[in-house]
């Protein structure tokens, strides 16, 4: 926990270094451990899926599995479906934790363990890292990991985070090392403005939600910046919007495959959003919300 800023810095010969902080504080102590929430089962399809496992090749258990660490010592757990299925190649969802908070904390914070696990996900949480280049690389590589011992569908990897791990989750998705590996994100309080990612080079279209309190004061109007930067990217109108559930609003005239929204709230920095549901929906059926 501290206090820290963001910075974003351009290097010589047109590399660009970012180094993100965020200020962020909850009571929870870093390193405490505790039962986790309740995982619930998944109505897995009766037809045969397009993307399977062979049986026996990926060792990962059902459940809760807590005390992983990456080649570089990133702490991370991963929740299961109560039934998990070994042989069908689920979607990821990557929660990145807030500032100084751990892979417990996160999970607490979010709440997203119980809907995401019905809702089929495998989820892992990681521990927080001071955020550089090589920390968002080393965020990067942890989907691999999971993928080497429970069944994923790579082409599904969702990210999301809150702080910090909203900002780490938005840099994995525009950074030219590391884009390649999100299907969707859906950052909340993040640190970014419009005109850090003017730095940047529109990617392929992908679905976008971003999550911004009005009342941030930390970080006030940024989510709005960022949405609009996004939509713009996706090929949508960003004079038109649709209103949603939750204080959203879609994007209009976007590009196939790049639904964008924009969810202000009314809390302040420190609040997770009540949008799990929405989140949920909205990366296992972007199209919905075009």
């Amino acid at each position: 926990m501290g206090l820290k800023y963001l910075a974003v810095l351009r290097a010589p010969l047109l590399q660009q270094i970012i180094a993100y902080t965020s200020l962020f504080f909850l009571a929870t102590a870093c390193t405490e451990n505790g039962t986790p929430p309740q995982l619930d089962a998944y109505a897995y399809p009766s037809g045969p899926s397009s993307t399977r496992c062979e049986a026996g090749s990926h060792p990962g258990l059902a459940g809760a599995t807590d005390g992983k660490v990456s080649s570089e010592g990133i702490r991370y757990m991963v929740r299961t479906p109560s039934n998990y299925d070994a042989t069908f190649a689920h979607p990821l969802l990557m929660v990145y934790a807030p500032a100084g908070q751990s892979r417990w904390a996160s999970e607490r914070f979010t709440g997203l363990t119980t809907a995401a696990t019905g809702a089929g996900f495998v989820v892992v949480y990681a521990d927080h890292k001071q955020l550089n280049i090589p920390t968002i690389e080393q965020f990067e590589a942890i989907p691999g990991f999971v993928a080497k011992e429970w069944c994923i569908d790579e082409t599904r990897v969702y990210l999301t985070g809150h702080s910090d791990g909203g900002t780490a989750s938005l840099a994995l998705a525009v950074l030219d090392q590391t884009k390649k590996i999100p299907a969707a994100i859906a950052p909340s309080a993040a640190g970014w403005t419009g005109k850090d990612l003017e730095a940047y080079q529109c990617r392929d279209p992908i679905p976008v939600m971003i999550m911004h309190s009005k009342n941030d004061s930390l970080f006030p109007g940024w989510g709005a910046q960022t949405a609009t930067w996004w939509a713009g990217c996706n090929h949508c109108d960003v004079t038109k919007t649709k209103q949603l559930e939750g204080g959203c609003r879609a994007y209009q005239g976007c590009a196939s495959g790049g639904a964008t929204l924009y969810c202000e709230g009314t809390s302040s920095h420190r609040d997770w959003p009540d949008l799990n549901r929405v989140m949920l929906e909205f990366f296992a059926h972007p199209e919905k919300f075009q």
